[in-house]
């Protein structure tokens, strides 16, 4: 025992220290695998709870004890397990900080999408969503999320106004154009301030999900801008039912409500459950149309974080292949933030 306790001692403080500066640096995912990460993270809890009570005592009843009774450390080390779950499995990126940019304090920024900005929360603060990270780094006077999981860009025949409903799932009412208008009741009811920046990131379901929009890509950006008379926004939402004249729609009622916003369009990210050929074909016709109207736009699926194959073989980016992790997220919402700030017209 006498020999093998040094050794002992000597991984709890490798773990204390290892576990510190990862928390500083990042220097964790050196390892690449998430069962180190799980031993580090909580072999460095053991190594803390190993500290503080030294602190405490102040005399050597801590090292006569753990000398003595080893299986207190294995103890401790269950007790601990759940409460490092989160921390092994994103490598402590929930707990990162990033660097706030300056000259964003007066911009009133809103968000809509679907369930890759929804599960950052409404406020924003759930660090598996982009917009979390996004709204961190691009610090702005004020950032709202609109954005509904299930959600798309593509209207059906029987898609009406409706702000209220809340599935979770693609649905006819489910869309983007919804967000829109909750957006302006809200503007209108004195709770959100008039945005200067919007943000839009959808289309994954509108790939995904063929069968609940078959005439999603029935159109292209030239036939949705075949008709440049004007906005087409006096049309009914259940007449425009193809991802193309859906992002035309969206968009041209956004320019009409508020004129004085920018707005930058965001393309799916590659998933793991969608064929590439489709998020590329969603991509490519977002792109087509918000060129058109002189939108930014981020092309998320050549940008991105997230690679479909890598996530097919182990998640790292995603939790399910599809929607991010806290790592993919945080990557994600730097570089929005950062591509962004370098086309922002304010």
């Amino acid at each position: 025992m006498t020999k093998v306790w040094p050794a002992v001692k000597s991984a709890i403080i490798f773990s204390c220290r290892f576990v510190a500066k990862r928390s500083l640096g990042g220097v964790m995912d050196w390892f690449g695998l998430d069962i180190y990460k799980c031993f580090y993270a909580n072999a460095g809890c053991v190594g803390f709870i190993f500290i503080i009570f030294a602190a405490v005592f102040q005399n050597q009843q801590v090292t006569i004890l753990l000398r003595k009774h080893l299986t207190l450390v294995a103890a401790l080390l269950l007790a601990v397990l759940p409460l490092t779950r989160s921390f092994a499995v994103d490598g402590g990126d929930s707990c990162a900080v990033v660097a706030p940019m300056q000259g964003h304090e007066a911009l009133h920024v809103v968000i809509l999408g679907d369930s890759n900005t929804s599960i950052g929360g409404d406020d924003c603060s759930n660090p598996k969503g982009w917009n979390k990270w996004f709204k961190d780094k691009f610090a702005p006077a004020t950032c709202r999320s609109y954005a509904r999981s299930g959600a798309t860009w593509t209207n059906t025949v029987r898609t009406s106004y409706d702000t209220e409903e809340e599935t979770g799932v693609i649905s006819d009412d489910n869309v983007v154009y919804n967000q829109v208008n909750r957006l302006a009741e809200a503007v209108d009811g004195g709770v959100q301030p008039v945005p200067d920046l919007i943000l839009i990131a959808a289309g994954t379901n509108d790939a995904w999900f063929a069968k609940k929009r078959p005439g999603a890509f029935a159109k292209s950006a030239d036939d949705a801008f075949s008709s440049d008379g004007g906005f087409i926004t006096a049309r009914k939402a259940a007449t425009v039912v193809t991802l193309a004249e859906s992002v035309r729609y969206g968009c041209e009622m956004l320019m009409s409500r508020f004129p004085g916003a920018q707005i930058v369009l965001l393309t799916p990210l590659q998933s793991a459950s969608v064929p590439a050929s489709r998020i590329r074909m969603a991509g490519d016709i977002i792109e087509d149309c918000g060129r058109r109207m002189g939108l930014g736009v981020i092309r998320m699926d050549y940008l991105g974080s997230v690679y479909a194959v890598s996530e097919r073989v182990r998640t790292r980016r995603t939790y399910d292949g599809t929607h991010t992790s806290v790592d993919g997220a945080r990557r994600n919402g730097c570089l929005v933030a950062n591509m962004v700030s370098s086309i922002l017209q304010y």
